[in-house]
């Protein structure tokens, strides 16, 4: 086993104690597991051979993220960007740990953190990608779950800002989506606000 894939190994282990589980194929699956498992997969979708670095970042995108709730925070805007900021942190220095233990360097550890943080998004080729995965699996995944919480006005907005997000390549991308027939409207409805 290469250092890449047992690290990613370890990325799943941690995430297979995530408490919240979703149902795959009929099974219940750890919530973050499945999430980074579908991260890689998006990722080797849309980039042919994504760096090491980058590969690493994907799976650890959620790592742990039950351990910092949303609930934790005042239910406002102010609140909402505490708490993504606090868990962009948060999974930095877990990946982090995991990364050390797997006899990563400091420069390689700093950059996962890095692309984490999006730092420099829209002038970081490598960051614009994780947010275009990142993006891409959330229309794919989990978009529909979110639409049955909100009204259309919201749910707009909200896919309004993850367009805004993306690349030309991430929006091709989506385009050619497997979304069923409402959400296809939806986005097909923001995308003409």
């Amino acid at each position: 086993m290469s250092q890449l894939e047992k690290t990613l190994a370890d990325f799943d282990a941690a995430n297979a104690q995530d408490p919240n589980t979703e149902i795959v194929n009929g099974n219940a699956i750890a919530k973050e597991l499945i999430y980074g498992q579908r991260m890689t997969a998006q990722l080797h979708r849309f980039v042919p051979n994504p760096s090491e670095e980058l590969q690493l970042a994907a799976r650890s995108q959620h790592i742990c993220r039950w351990k910092i709730p949303r609930s934790d925070y005042p239910m406002d805007r102010q609140g909402y960007k505490k708490w993504r900021l606090d868990l962009a942190v948060f999974h930095g220095e877990v990946a982090g740990d995991i990364l050390i233990q797997n006899g990563y360097s400091t420069d390689t550890v700093q950059r996962v953190k890095d692309l984490l943080l999006k730092r420099s998004l829209k002038r970081d080729d490598e960051v614009q990608t994780l947010e275009d995965v990142i993006c891409l699996v959330f229309l794919e995944f989990y978009l529909e779950e979110f639409a049955s919480k909100h009204d259309e006005p919201k749910l707009i907005d909200i896919i309004q800002k993850t367009w805004n997000k993306m690349s030309e390549a991430g929006h091709a991308a989506a385009l050619k989506l497997p979304l069923s027939n409402a959400m296809l409207a939806l986005v097909t409805k923001a995308l003409q606000a």
